[in-house]
């Protein structure tokens, strides 16, 4: 059973009351009240244009721990050799615009909505929300953005419009200082890069350490 938010309050039921597919809540809005309060108790909100706003605290949490991402010999060269120049926070609306305008394979369009961008736009303006950019040659080719509690960086999406770009923003990302990086929900690339499931009562322990 899954919940129905009040309009007139910003606050969400305990995350161990979600569904087994994580869905914990419906409606509400993307306010930034709502929003800090999601995150600050691992909840997040994912849905499609058209639908109510779905909020979702999955059971097990997908995550990279920094020390932990794998970096190939590859991409280490690629890295010495300076293919990609990276930024922090310089382009926070075009990386947002791109994660929502870029196609994935398998996925027919996209969860980021205009709304969503504003809201996430919004936080980034007052300092919560944050931007990876990785460019070449002048050109914005990769990136990734997310909301910063504590020590853990929720990343919510990256995009690479030439090859290996997010991962060298993931890496980059990785050596900042944080403990850990939430990716949500696993994926075989996500995988690959050195991202582990853990509970989310570790989760929720290592997000509300100060």
């Amino acid at each position: 059973m899954f919940f129905q938010l009040l309009d007139d309050n910003p606050g969400f039921p305990d995350p161990a009351l979600a569904e087994e597919d994580g869905l914990l809540a419906i409606g509400g809005d993307l306010s930034m009240e709502r929003l800090l309060i999601a995150y600050s108790n691992g909840i997040f909100p994912w849905f499609s244009e058209g639908e109510p706003i779905l909020w979702y605290s999955p059971h097990e949490r997908c995550v990279i721990y920094p020390s932990k991402i794998k970096v190939s010999k590859s991409m280490r060269k690629i890295l010495k050799q300076k293919v990609f120049e990276i930024t922090f926070n310089q382009a926070f609306a075009e990386v947002i615009r791109n994660c929502a305008t870029t196609e994935r394979k398998g996925q027919d369009g996209t969860w980021i909505t205009n709304e969503m961008q504003q809201a996430y736009i919004n936080l980034h303006q007052q300092g919560y929300a944050h931007s990876v950019e990785v460019w070449q040659g002048g050109t914005l080719v990769g990136g990734l953005y997310g909301i910063k509690f504590n020590r853990v960086f929720c990343g919510e999406s990256m995009f690479s419009h030439v090859s290996n770009s997010s991962k060298a923003a993931l890496i980059f990302l990785s050596k900042m200082n944080i403990d850990l990086i939430d990716c949500q929900l696993p994926n075989d690339h996500l995988m690959s890069l050195g991202a582990e499931m853990i509970s989310r009562e570790l989760y929720l322990e290592m997000l509300q350490a100060p």
